[in-house]
């Protein structure tokens, strides 16, 4: 799959795009077939996809719906594809991106198999120089990290796994022939959304699946099912009013929140409202009330509703409890949506290890050893998550101006101005990166909102006889205290062991990393700076 050097020792173009997921696909639209531009996009893995190239571990999904986790540019490329589910599975999300791709001639233009190892900035050429694990060099005026917000995945450093004598997987570099589970002891560790969405998938196929919680979390039924021709008409009939909603949503879906407070109906009524979010499923319950995220008093209500909904899918009281939620408020951490996880429990072939009880002492041969069992295992799958939002950056080893180390830039957490530049990385540009809504949003609805900005910042530039764009370290310093401004207005900050926080990642500087501000007041934002010759930027 690997396209030869085709251009000798260095190859020159005027942008590198590193990453071929929703990011780097659509970056490379703009910047190719808008701009005029050269565009060389780098990926490691040996097809497209991004991050749902690698996430393959069963009960992979998306948890926005269907019809707006898509592009939304083109409306030819809408109509010409059918979704078969509400939520896409991880094969679905793949052909789309694979149709994408083909329809706008984008590979001829993607280096697939390509790792990149570094990238420097040239300060006298005003060129970044691109290095790939296979030694090879590129040369581009603009550097675009399209890597994405949940790439880098994080297994534990727990004693003893080399000497497992089984296999161990990690969710977010599943095996792409798949895994057999039959009449298989398997351990599942963590209980976060990829957790969650795995559990029932594995429970049905192995002899004995063993969940080793480390913390108890919410989940909302998803209530996933095929897409009726009813359906896909009427999405069809609204498009253009879905996607309008879903850019000027706070987190880019197309749907309202309620606009009243938890504490201006009853009880009563409250409980029912709750009851016909829980029925719907998805994400949407968070949109039942308006304070939900904003106070604890309010989200206690929707916390204790679903609370109660546990004790009663959980036949056994003392499972129950454990897998009851009480360190941290609904939707602190990211809210998972399932499929059956709760009644998952009530299988036979099904137990649950409270690791904040009895913690994981070490991975022996014969499996897991906690401080008070041992429990034999065939296979472990780590469902433990990613070092999310700057470890894909900080993993490609950029360095700016004078040799400046992101890295060592972000030893105290990540500083950017809007999520898209890094003071003393000239030229260089953070797809979605910390600093944005990312995460907090629909992710295509963030994207291409990014891509077009970037799009449109180099566009600006050339039209002026610019070569240079630079974020401020003064503006940067400001947006961070915005971000941290944002968060401190929601009740976000408050999950401890959130990754949001960087909590799940030993020794990751605790910031909150996203800004919660809101994805359409963000994009007021950028559209502000913009117009105003790019504020905050530093352009010659």
């Amino acid at each position: 799959m690997r396209q030869p050097n085709e251009a000798g020792p260095v190859r020159r173009y005027d942008a590198i795009i590193v990453g071929a997921g929703f990011s780097g696909l659509y970056q490379l639209h703009l910047l190719r077939d808008r701009l005029g531009l050269s565009v060389r996009v780098l990926e490691a893995a040996e097809g497209i996809g991004g991050t749902w190239y690698w996430n393959r571990y069963p009960g992979a999904r998306c948890d926005s719906e269907s019809y707006y986790y898509s592009y939304s540019f083109s409306r030819e490329l809408e109509e010409e594809w059918d979704w078969t589910e509400r939520y896409p599975e991880h094969g679905e999300i793949r052909r789309y991106l694979d149709h994408v791709a083909d329809r706008f001639d984008l590979r001829r233009d993607i280096q697939l198999g390509t790792r990149v190892s570094g990238g420097a900035y040239d300060e006298t050429a005003n060129r970044w120089i691109v290095t790939t694990e296979a030694g090879e060099r590129f040369e581009a005026q603009f550097l675009i990290t399209a890597v994405g917000c949940l790439s880098s995945a994080n297994v534990p450093a727990i004693p003893g796994l080399e000497r497992f004598s089984g296999a161990w997987y990690h969710t977010g570099r599943w095996p792409h022939e798949g895994v057999d589970f039959s009449g298989k002891r398997v351990g599942l560790i963590g209980t976060g959304s990829t957790g969650i969405q795995a559990a029932p998938v594995i429970a049905a196929d192995a002899a004995h699946l063993t969940v080793f919680q480390r913390t108890a979390n919410y989940s909302v039924p998803a209530r996933n099912g095929p897409m009726d021709d009813e359906f896909k008409a009427w999405v069809r009939e609204n498009s253009s009013e879905l996607r309008r909603k879903a850019r000027e949503a706070p987190n880019g879906h197309p749907f309202d929140f309620a606009d009243r407070s938890a504490f201006d109906v009853s009880p009563q009524e409250r409980r029912a409202i709750y009851e016909a979010a829980w029925e719907r499923g998805g994400l949407r319950f968070r949109a039942a009330f308006r304070d939900i995220m904003l106070d604890p008093d309010a989200n206690e209500t929707a916390s204790e509703f679903i609370r109660t909904k546990i004790r009663s899918i959980v036949k056994d009281p003392e499972v129950a409890e454990a897998l009851t939620p009480r360190d941290h408020l609904f939707a602190t951490k990211r809210p998972p949506i399932d499929t059956n996880y709760f009644e998952t429990f009530n299988r036979d072939n099904v137990s649950l290890v409270d690791l904040k009880k009895t913690p994981i002492a070490a991975i022996v041969p014969e499996g897991v050893r906690t401080r008070d069992a041992t429990y034999p295992l065939d296979v472990i799958v780590f469902a433990t998550g990613f070092d999310a939002l700057t470890g894909p950056l900080l993993s490609l080893d950029i360095r700016g101006r004078d040799g400046l180390a992101l890295k060592d830039v972000w030893s105290g957490g990540p500083l950017s101005y809007l999520g898209l530049q890094i003071p003393g990385f000239p030229n260089l540009f953070t797809m979605t990166g910390p600093g944005s809504p990312s995460v907090l949003t629909n992710m295509p609805v963030a994207i291409e909102q990014h891509a077009e900005w970037i799009a449109d910042c180099l566009h600006h530039l050339r039209e002026r006889g610019l070569d240079r764009i630079e974020a401020t370290a003064e503006a940067a310093e400001s947006w961070s205290a915005e971000v941290d401004k944002a968060a401190s207005a929601t009740l976000l900050p408050m999950a401890s062991s959130s990754w949001y926080l960087g909590a799940n990642v030993p020794g990751k500087p605790r910031v909150f990393m996203p800004y919660a501000g809101g994805m359409a007041h963000y994009r007021g934002i950028c559209e502000r700076i913009a117009a105003q010759g790019y504020d905050g930027f530093a352009l010659r």
